[in-house]
């Protein structure tokens, strides 16, 4: 797109937001804190389920935050890093691959809290590079053959919004291992998934900070163990709009980009940088998948799903448009996968068939894009949602008989799960990600494989379930609940509610 510098430049540039924006803008930095920082360090134990069995594994989490911060401030952890200690008997499986190195990618859940409020955050996508395992026998007693993985990345930023006493404090952990052979090859299989979960009895608190209300920015800082000043009103729901220190920051870059455009004319998109509106969420959905095949529809859910706004933002003035991309992970006791459900079916018409359906979700984290035309009064938005999934089979009767299927019934790869919603910001109506609401869609479900303890049964429920090729078959409509934002724990949707499944 080509366009006039000089007609650029008079031309407004659109920050009106929906779905995802609505809560992500009403988030973005207020003032600078001038408060002294404080490095602050946990260290914990996990179980972790290895193969081996239960794993006893060390943790040390660290980051640098402000002592003080006030109500509403953004505050951004800084030098993040989750330090993994694995033992030997944990590496045991990776011995048997052939495997010379190991990484990981680990998801921490980390509970802020003030008052009698607490929402909790997800720390993604921190990685840890591949490290050297230890040969057979190797270490001494000081260290007897562990590894360590340091696991570091951005994470998302949190505000409290009453004064008190505010607290970060780890809990879940997933860790992600992959493991290369000495020729950098994958593994087979190439990796593990662990869900870890604190030892009991332990004192997680990672930081304490001092939140101060606007009303007396010089009050002295809470001490431990002192009554908290009594909350905030529960706030509504975010204004439309920027907060004005956001404003000044977008106002200048869009500046800079008027200015590049009168030596080089052209389109004018401008990203805004993820740190300056990237924040996590949680919400759950719930709804049903329809097998034409099997003459029935399975319910799904109620899925919970750790959500990342604005990963990002893009807003083409020229164009009235705002392109926002955010992603999402499902999470069921510490896996990525929807509650297993159980369903009967008619399979070929007749034969009742009772099976646990369970989706995996494998690959990236689902992508959440969100298209929004802003020359329009309503603001109209269109979102999609894809996932790639894997269907597992297990737990099956057919008549009443049960049909031993093996521990690895499943599609042969993973298909992609495609739901749209359409809605509206002014005024709120129909899907908005904010919000929550409908979305519907297909999947095309591939063949299965490892079906049969005994015999190959791939054939009978590739006949009776899979439809490649035919999309219609397999229609899905899932009910999203609102977001519960972990920047704003004490709004109206916080903590998130399960929402009632439409058929």
């Amino acid at each position: 797109m080509t366009v006039d510098a000089r007609a650029a430049a008079r031309r407004p540039i659109h920050w009106a937001v929906g779905g995802a924006l609505v809560v992500a803008t009403a988030l973005v930095p207020s003032a600078e804190s001038a408060a002294a920082e404080q490095k602050s360090e946990v260290s914990l134990r996990y179980t972790c389920p290895f193969p081996s069995g239960p794993e006893e594994v060390d943790v040390v989490v660290s980051a640098v935050l402000p002592t003080s911060a006030r109500t509403g401030e953004e505050i951004r952890p800084a030098e993040v890093a989750v330090e993994v200690t694995l033992p030997p008997t944990a590496l045991a499986r990776f011995a048997g691959l052939d495997a010379a190195t190991l990484s990981a990618v680990a998801r921490l859940t980390v509970r802020n809290t003030v008052g009698d409020t607490s929402a909790d955050a997800s720390w993604q996508d921190l990685t840890a590079p591949p490290a050297d395992l230890p040969t057979p026998g190797e270490g001494d007693s000081q260290d007897p053959g562990g590894l360590t993985l340091t696991a570091t990345g951005d994470v998302p930023t949190v505000a409290f919004g009453s004064p008190g006493r505010a607290t970060l404090a780890p809990d879940a952990l997933a860790l992600a291992l992959t493991s290369l052979t000495e020729s950098g090859e994958p593994t087979t299989p190439p990796g593990l998934d662990v869900a870890c979960t604190p030892a009991p009895g332990q004192e997680p608190e990672l930081a304490a900070i001092a939140i101060r209300g606007d009303q007396d920015p010089t009050a002295p800082a809470p001490r431990p163990g002192e009554s908290d000043p009594a909350p905030d009103p529960t706030p509504t729901r975010p204004a439309e709009g920027l907060p004005p220190t956001a404003r000044e920051k977008i106002d200048a870059l869009t500046e800079k980009r008027r200015e590049a455009l009168e030596d080089d004319p052209g389109s004018c998109p401008i990203e805004i940088p993820p740190e300056w509106v990237m924040t996590t969420a949680e919400t759950y959905a719930a709804g049903y998948a329809n097998a034409a095949k099997l003459d029935g529809a399975a319910a799904l859910g109620p899925a919970f799903m750790k959500v990342v706004l604005n990963k990002r933002y893009i807003n083409d003035s020229c164009a009235s448009t705002v392109d926002v991309s955010s992603e999402v992970n499902f999470d069921y006791e510490g896996k990525r996968q929807l509650p297993p459900t159980k369903a009967t079916f008619l399979s070929y018409g007749f034969m009742p068939t009772t099976a646990t359906m369970t989706l995996e979700q494998v690959g990236p984290p689902a992508a959440i894009h969100t298209h929004t035309v802003t020359n329009t009064p309503t603001y109209p938005e269109e979102t999609t949602v894809t996932a790639q999934l894997v269907m597992r089979l297990s737990d099956v009767e057919v008549n009443g008989v049960p049909l031993d299927v093996g521990p690895d019934c499943r599609t042969e790869r993973p298909f992609e799960q495609v739901l749209k919603g359409y809605g509206q910001s002014y005024p709120p109506a129909g899907y908005l990600v904010a919000y929550g609401g409908t979305l519907t869609g297909y999947a095309h479900i591939p063949p299965f494989e490892g079906c049969g303890a005994t015999e190959d049964l791939d054939p009978i429920f590739t006949s009776a379930i899979s439809s490649p090729g035919k999309k219609a078959d397999n229609y899905t409509k899932m009910t999203q609940a609102p977001l519960c934002v972990a920047t704003n724990p004490e709004g109206p949707d916080c903590p998130p509610r399960v929402p009632d499944p439409e058929r």
